[in-house]
C-alpha cells in the first residue's frame, strides 16, 4: 500500500485541511498520515481563530513519520506563520520526498485568512521552489502573482510566471470564477513545458468547503501509485468533480464535498474467495 503523508491544519468541522485529506488517502486506497501545523476553530460559515503548533513540535511530527515509514508522497496544506515554513522546508530538503503537492491555502472558503501577510514572501522564497506542483486558486494566484485574473489566457500566464518562482509545475484552478465556453470548469497546468487544459461540468452548488484540499490530495495519490503529473491532475479533476457534484448541505455556510459518495453508494467490492 502506498503511503502518502499531509502537513497541513485541522478543520474541527471536518470539510477541510487534514481532515479532508485523510479522506481522500482513504478514498484512493492509500494509507494517510499528518503532521498538524495549526488548529483551526472553523466550521461552514467562519473562521474563529487559529492556534500554530510550536515550529519544533512540527518538526518531530516529521521526524516521526519519515524516520519510521517510507513515504511516498507529501501533500502540503495551510501554513499561517513563516517560523512553520522555514521549519518545514528544512525537513523536506533533509528527508527528500519523492513527491511533493503543494496547496498554497491563504483563505477559507468563506473569504477568511488564513496565512499571515507577512508568510507570503516566506511561502514564495522557501516552499514554492520544493513543489513539484502547485496549486493555486484565482485569489492564491493573483496573490502570487501580483495580478488580476480574468480568463483563461491569464490563468496561462499566471501558471508560467508561478512556474518561473521555482516550483516544477502549476495547475491554476479556475473553480467558480472563470468557466470555458458551454459552463465548463476549467484548470490549467504548466509543467515547465507544455500547456494543458483540464475541463469538466460546472456544477451549481455552494457547498465546496475542501474542495482544494480534496484536489491537491487526490493528485499527491496519483503520484505516489505512480502516475504521470497529467494522469494524476485529470483523475483528481474527476474525483472533486465527483464530490462536489454530491456535496452534503450540511452547515449554514459553504457544506463540505462528499469525499466517500462512491463507497457509501456501491460498498466495497466483493473479494473473491481464494481456491
Amino acid at each position: 500500500m502506498k503511503k502518502v503523508l499531509s502537513i497541513a491544519g485541522s478543520d474541527c468541522s471536518g470539510g477541510a485541511g487534514i481532515q479532508a485529506d485523510l479522506k481522500t488517502f482513504s478514498a484512493h486506497g492509500v494509507f494517510g498520515m499528518s503532521v498538524i501545523v495549526s488548529v483551526v476553530a472553523e466550521n461552514t460559515s467562519r473562521v474563529i481563530d487559529i492556534q500554530n503548533i510550536r515550529p519544533d513540535m512540527i518538526g518531530k511530527q516529521i521526524d516521526a513519520v519519515f524516520e519510521d515509514i517510507e513515504v511516498d508522497a507529501v501533500k502540503i496544506g495551510m501554513l499561517s506563520s513563516a517560523d512553520c515554513m522555514k521549519k518545514i522546508a528544512e525537513k523536506l530538503v533533509y528527508y527528500q520526498p519523492s513527491h511533493i503537492v503543494i496547496d498554497p491555502v491563504m483563505y477559507a472558503k468563506n473569504g477568511c485568512p488564513l496565512m499571515e501577510p507577512a508568510a507570503v514572501t516566506e511561502l514564495m522564497e522557501t516552499i514554492i521552489p520544493l513543489a513539484d506542483v502547485l496549486t493555486p486558486n484565482i485569489p492564491e494566484a493573483e496573490n502570487m502573482t501580483g495580478r488580476a485574473i480574468h480568463s483563461i489566457a491569464d490563468m496561462e500566464t499566471a501558471a508560467k510566471e508561478i512556474c518561473a518562482m521555482g516550483c516544477k509545475a502549476v495547475v491554476v484552478k479556475g473553480g467558480h470564477a472563470i468557466r470555458k465556453d458551454g459552463g465548463k470548469a476549467m484548470d490549467v497546468l504548466f509543467d515547465g513545458k507544455r500547456m494543458y487544459h483540464f475541463d469538466t461540468d460546472w456544477i451549481n452548488t455552494k457547498n465546496t468547503h475542501g474542495t482544494g484540499c480534496t484536489f491537491s490530495s487526490a493528485i499527491a495519490c496519483g503520484l505516489a501509485k505512480g502516475m504521470s503529473l497529467h494522469k494524476a491532475v485529470e483523475k483528481a479533476k474527476e474525483y472533486v468533480t465527483m464530490a462536489i457534484a454530491h456535496s452534503l448541505a450540511i452547515g449554514k455556510g459553504y457544506g463540505p464535498t462528499h469525499h466517500f459518495y462512491r463507497l457509501y453508494q456501491h460498498g466495497l467490492p466483493e473479494e473473491k474467495e481464494e481456491k
